[in-house]
């Protein structure tokens, strides 16, 4: 534990062993971004009968491939209201998109291509071949078939078709929940009003947002004061509720009244690490406790939400059986830096396109404490440890964040 890690040794740390977790059953329509953890197979044929693709009339090609020629119609197709006779030797049904194809009929007529002679008379004035404008019975899909493998995200286009293959319910990978405890006297929620010497808590929406777009659930397990007490309580509540994950953010530094360790050991936690080479977010500790993996952030808040992409995001994402890369490019320094020391430094800025080449401008203060900064930036320029000063469009790596 002495001396500081190097953050990809840190992170192959976090993740060691990191899959997704147990499947469970839920609704289609809570499925949205989940993982599948079984196929999907087709209880039924899409579509189930042969369907008209155009609006206009059923027909028999045999019958128009004299165009023009009269055709008596005898009813009507409708999506959801099939026509239940025959089309016999000169006949016609008006039909409609998605209808069903009347028996007798093999070709659709588009109604450009037909005039109405009135008295229940059209004239074909086009001729159609076989099969022309009729999607065949399980064009889309059969019954029976697999249509989306184990490990496929659930987005719009695979929801839709789990829909049409009249899936109500899938399996999926269980969602990671997140346990996230704020520590400090000094705290209080958003809307109450602080003590002098109070500040209003801001990590815990934070990480609880990337959690959520991680693939997590995030469970706030509210303000704890500087109590090794009342910490560890806390903990065994996370515990209790199944978290996979607990978030602690604060007290985990080295001063008298930094108690998130103590607590931590009191109940049993493996220390995993303690402090790594980054900046900001040296105070980062990560252990296990029991099954659930334990992270505890710094308390600065730019400095939890930076650890929180870097460590937390990929973390949950495994455990949700959810790809994850870090959208890492190459730019221009909008700005020069100085050298820097042995610690991976992560550099607010905003990145945008000039000339055709990302540049990347850092803020001028870099305070770990300074939120605006944080919401007014959409990268972090990664600057490695020991890198030399760098002048305006030197080249440089930025991990982007929005």
């Amino acid at each position: 534990m002495a001396g500081l890690l190097p953050v990809d040794e840190a992170l192959a740390r976090v993740l060691d062993g990191a899959a997704p977790l147990p499947d469970e059953e839920i609704d289609l329509a809570d499925a949205a971004g989940r993982v599948l953890a079984a196929d999907v197979v087709a209880s039924r044929a899409q579509p189930p009968f042969p369907a008209s693709a155009m609006d206009g009339y059923a027909v028999r090609a045999a019958d128009v491939a004299a165009a023009p020629i009269r055709l008596s119609v005898i009813g009507r197709s409708a999506a959801g209201r099939r026509f239940a006779g025959r089309v016999g030797p000169g006949e016609a049904v008006r039909i409609f998109t998605g209808a069903p194809v009347p028996d007798g009929a093999d070709a659709i007529l588009i109604q450009e291509d037909a005039g109405d002679l009135g008295d229940g008379a059209i004239e074909a004035r086009e001729a159609v071949q076989a099969g022309r404008h009729i999607r065949r019975a399980g064009l889309d899909f059969a019954a029976g078939e697999a249509l989306l493998a184990a490990g496929r995200l659930l987005d719009a286009a695979a929801l839709s078709l789990a829909a049409a293959a009249n899936r109500p319910r899938l399996r999926v990978v269980r969602r990671p929940l997140v346990a996230i405890l704020a520590t400090g006297d000094e705290l209080v929620v958003p809307g109450a009003q602080p003590a002098p010497d109070q500040i209003v808590a801001s990590n815990g929406l934070g990480v609880a947002a990337l959690v959520r777009e991680a693939g997590g659930a995030a469970l706030d397990l509210g303000i704890v004061p500087d109590d090794e007490g009342r910490i560890r309580a806390a903990v065994r509540g996370a515990l209790d509720a199944g978290a996979d994950v607990i978030v602690t953010l604060g007290g985990a530094s080295v001063g008298d009244r930094d108690l998130v360790g103590a607590a931590l050991a009191a109940e049993g936690m493996t220390p995993g690490f303690w402090k790594i080479a980054m900046r900001p977010g040296k105070p980062l500790m990560f252990g296990r406790l029991g099954a659930a993996r334990v992270l505890g952030l710094p308390g600065n808040p730019v400095s939890s939400l930076v650890c929180s992409h870097l460590f937390l995001k990929p973390l949950v994402a495994a455990l949700a059986g959810l790809p994850f890369a870090p959208d890492l490019r190459e730019a221009a320094l909008g700005a020069p830096m100085k050298a820097n020391d042995h610690r991976q430094d992560y550099v607010r800025a905003v990145a945008a396109m000039r000339d055709g080449r990302l540049v990347a401008t850092p803020f001028a203060t870099q305070d770990s404490s300074m939120l605006k900064t944080m919401a007014a930036a959409n990268a972090l320029i990664v600057r490695p440890p020991h890198a030399p000063d760098a002048p305006a469009g030197a080249a440089c790596r930025v991990l982007m964040l929005r």
